[in-house]
């Protein structure tokens, strides 16, 4: 009974040892436990005997379960050993251009960020000088006296740029004409450049209430000066046009200062009646007799070119000091058919409008007072200058080939020696001087102070627009000066003034007496500290 209990019990282990062989990863401490369980209810002996059984059913186990899973291991790396072999044709047909476009790519990847953070470092450069760049724009222009300045620096410019080339254009005239000397005409004209600059500080150190009281005196005594031209004997008479005064060897243009004078009082006089032009008479009464007035003395000395500056003068200030529509429209219809008559009725001023319409076909060589002589020579010396100029002082027009080069088509002298650069140039500064001057009428709270300044800026810049059309072929020739650059007394020192009376205006911006006294104090301080340098 013994031996068969113990050969069925050898039996169950066997089934045991055979469903524990079939799972490798069983741990060994489950199958001791599970061996242990059935001696316990068998004897000592059988105890042993299965102990002895147990040792070697765990050491043929151990010897059956790996070699199953890695039966199992190798026909699974088996398959796959297959599979690779059949996918290595594929994968080695790709290998290199993988390898390639791993490199380029590697290439693109290296290239690319730094390409990019160049881009994004110079980006953030730019973006942050723009941003200083405009934080210091905002901040000058916000600055009460910046208008101030950008008038006194241009003008500054534009009269010693004229200096210069009325030296330049003037010295061959000027010896030629018996004078002896290449300095004539430009000692004149720094003479009244001074002249004109000491008017300037005069009138700019004046109050605005200064400017009130003296706008009736003003526009009296012009329209005074300008009627003096028609007394016999104090009258000249200049290429065909009576508008001169001349006295001890001196002779004044009084319709320079009249142009002054009318836009002061236009300014006072709009300002007066400001929101009470209601009816016919209050709109017309003193405005349109006044400008009518002004107009008619001028043209009546044979020159349009002043009086149509002195007409658009009027309306630009009517404009802007709110002059009644209806009205406005009818002294424009008037005005108008007054210059097509004066225009029509005048054979000169017919040919100098054909000549600027079809040039000088027919002219020839010989014709030196042809219609279109003076305008064709203009172009000419125009364009021999090219970008750069030919030079300052080089010019070859201004050798009696270019009529009054000094004077009214000293534009044409100037990009003739200084290039399409050098016309840009004056063009630019003429710009930043209207800039400044509509800076005045937009920031003053004064009517009288926009009234007066938008005539100013249409007697300076729409003179200087019309000179350079004329002198470019764009209008016909009327014999006006460019403001600051052409030689002549009587326009540079009304052109100083004028811009005197702006920059009075300009002080009455707000906050522009306070920085003026900060400005006088810093600079009393720092002579203070040179002069006690100096004893030291």
């Amino acid at each position: 009974m013994g031996r068969q209990t113990t050969a069925k019990a050898d039996e169950r282990r066997r089934r045991k040892l055979a469903k524990t062989s079939v799972s490798a990863s069983a741990p060994t401490t489950s199958t001791t436990s599970r061996s242990t369980s059935g001696p316990q209810q068998t004897g000592g002996k059988t105890a042993l005997k299965a102990r002895n059984a147990k040792s070697a059913g765990t050491a043929s186990a151990a010897k059956t379960a790996p070699t199953t899973t890695a039966g199992r291991r190798s026909s699974g790396t088996g398959r796959s050993a297959s599979a690779a072999r059949d996918s290595r044709p594929k994968a080695g047909a790709a290998k290199k251009p993988a390898k390639t476009s791993g490199k380029s790519a590697a290439k693109a990847t290296s290239n690319k960020p730094a390409k990019a953070a160049g881009k994004n470092k110079t980006a953030s450069v730019l973006k942050k000088a723009w941003i200083h760049l405009r934080d210091d724009i905002s901040s000058l222009s916000a600055h009460p006296l910046t208008t101030y300045f950008l008038i006194l620096a241009s003008v500054v410019l534009l009269t010693g740029l004229g200096l210069v080339m009325v030296l330049s254009a003037s010295s061959i005239t000027s010896y030629d004409g018996g004078a002896g000397s290449s300095f004539a005409y430009f000692n004149k004209q720094a003479m009244f450049a001074g002249v004109g600059l000491v008017l300037m500080y005069i009138a700019s150190r004046m109050p605005l209430q200064f400017w009130k009281r003296i706008a009736w005196f003003a526009i009296i005594g012009g329209l005074l000066m300008q009627a003096a031209v028609f007394v016999p004997g104090l009258g000249k008479e200049t290429k065909g046009n009576a508008n001169w005064i001349g006295f001890g060897g001196f002779q004044i243009q009084p319709s320079e200062f009249l142009k002054v004078a009318l836009a002061l009082w236009l300014g006072f006089i709009l300002a007066q009646k400001a929101g009470k032009m209601t009816t016919f008479g209050h709109a017309m009464i003193p405005v349109v007799p006044g400008v009518l007035g002004a107009a008619g003395l001028v043209v009546a000395g044979n020159d349009l070119g002043t009086g149509l500056v002195i007409m658009a003068m009027a309306v630009v200030c009517l404009f802007v000091g709110g002059f009644p529509m209806k009205y406005f429209i009818l002294l424009g219809g008037v005005l108008a058919a007054a210059v097509t008559f004066f225009v029509l009725s005048s054979q000169n001023r017919l040919d100098r409008i054909q000549a600027m319409l079809t040039g000088h076909a027919d002219q020839s060589a010989a014709d030196t007072m042809g219609q279109a002589w003076q305008s064709n020579h203009g172009l000419f010396s125009l364009a021999s200058g090219g970008w750069l100029g030919v030079g300052l002082g080089a010019s070859r027009e201004k050798w009696s080939w270019l009529p009054e080069a000094h004077n009214d088509f000293i534009f044409a002298i100037i990009g003739e020696e200084l290039g399409l650069v050098g016309t840009l140039v004056v063009i630019l500064i003429f710009a930043v001087l209207g800039f400044a001057m509509v800076r005045v009428v937009m920031r003053s709270n004064s009517l009288m102070v926009q009234v007066a300044t938008a005539g100013f800026f249409a007697l300076i810049i729409g003179q200087a627009g019309i000179n350079i059309g004329v002198v470019t072929g764009l209008l016909p020739v009327i014999g006006l000066p460019l403001p600051f650059v052409s030689y002549g007394g009587s326009s540079i020192i009304a052109s100083l003034l004028a811009v005197g009376v702006v920059l009075s205006f300009a002080r009455t911006e707000p906050g522009a007496e306070a920085a003026i006294a900060a400005n006088k104090e810093r600079l009393r301080s720092s002579l203070a500290v040179l002069a006690r340098k100096k004893r030291k």
